[in-house]
């Protein structure tokens, strides 16, 4: 009896270690989400602020403004080595050579962007440091991107990679700047390209969720510039019309879709800091806290990817010569625009 007693007592050990193992979140994140598990809606957001706030402390805006151009050779780097640019596609910068300095015209150096801008937070670390908002852009399209929100518009006031008021042509209307037609605010807004919108969508998740009590304590809210994108609280923390805008960015351009991007700058970006933006990891994590899931209990090593950004990533290799659209959709060739053929991005003329 007690043999017995002492087989069924190991047997239910291993079976505990088996089912312990088995609790992993994605992209080998392990048990780091663990905390957050069972949460939804507000109270979600706020236990993952305690998870991913605990970055690595790189020191103020002095220290850290030299190792950050280091940092971006790991980070956002393209499959030839070049750099990765989310804001124009006007030339292939060569990190070093092309970084900083002087420019006039959209093409000459790329610069080093917080795409949540900094005078929202007043340079204040480690807000100011944190990767998963910082990213190199052209210095043109960055300066004139200036500190306006987030938002869609026709480009009345300029288009970068296309025809601006100036006559510049390049590859079409890749980055906009003019007055916003998205429901909800009339001011003067930037828009990135579509393929790179649900990019943005999760930064700017990730953001108001790691910083939530600095929006409030900080008072982010007084910054004017910063108004149409927040309201000030921890939640929902976003205006209505910019929360509304940024689920759909990230429902149409969902992560890694159709080229695996996020999440390798994910888990870089950890390498470096030690932290990980959820809303990566977890495609659509965002309809648990503000969407149509939020009355949903989170598990993180069970999850439920909301069935409207199921992503569907193409090997390239199986369909060699065959083109998709941003969409993932196969396109003949004479779709125009952006488009992925043997895994790389092009722009179809």
């Amino acid at each position: 009896m007690l043999m017995k007693r002492t087989h069924l007592l190991l047997t239910c050990l291993a079976l505990l270690v088996a089912a312990t193992a088995s609790a992993q979140g994605p992209n080998n994140s392990g048990t780091y989400y663990q905390a957050a598990d069972g949460k939804k809606g507000a109270e979600l957001k706020t236990a993952l602020c305690g998870i991913i706030r605990t970055q690595t402390n790189r020191g103020g805006k002095s220290t850290v403004y030299g190792y950050l151009w280091n940092d971006f050779k790991t980070t956002d780097v393209k499959e030839n080595g070049k750099v990765w640019d989310m804001y124009s596609i006007k030339k292939e910068y060569t990190f070093g050579t092309d970084q900083a300095g002087n420019y006039t015209n959209e093409g000459d150096k790329y610069n080093r962007e917080h795409s949540w801008p900094k005078s929202w937070f007043n340079d204040a670390a480690p807000m100011y440091h944190d990767l998963f908002h910082l990213y190199p852009t052209d210095g043109k399209v960055n300066g004139m991107r200036s500190n306006y929100p987030f938002g869609e518009t026709t480009g009345e006031d300029y288009t970068w990679g296309g025809k601006n008021k100036d006559g510049f042509k390049s590859y079409g209307d890749f980055s906009k700047l003019g007055l916003n037609t998205y429901p909800g605010y009339e001011g003067i807004v930037f828009e990135p390209n579509d393929i790179y919108k649900g990019d943005f969508a999760r930064t700017y998740f990730y953001m108001v969720t790691c910083y939530e009590n600095e929006i409030v304590n900080q008072n982010w809210y007084n910054n004017t510039e910063a108004q149409p994108t927040i309201d000030g609280s921890k939640y929902p923390a976003f205006q209505e019309w910019q929360l509304n805008m940024l689920l759909e960015w990230a429902t149409k351009d969902p992560v890694d879709n159709p080229i695996e991007k996020e999440t390798p700058r994910n888990n870089a970006v950890y390498g470096i800091q030690g932290n990980r933006n959820p809303f990566i990891d977890y495609p659509g994590l965002e309809q648990y806290i503000w969407g149509t899931l939020k009355e949903v209990a989170f598990s993180y090593d069970n999850y439920q990817q909301p069935a409207a950004v199921m992503t569907v990533k193409t090997e390239a290799k199986a369909h060699d010569n065959v083109m998709y659209n941003m969409a993932g959709q196969v396109v003949d060739k004479s779709y125009k625009g952006m488009v992925i053929m043997n895994g790389k991005k092009f722009w179809n003329k």
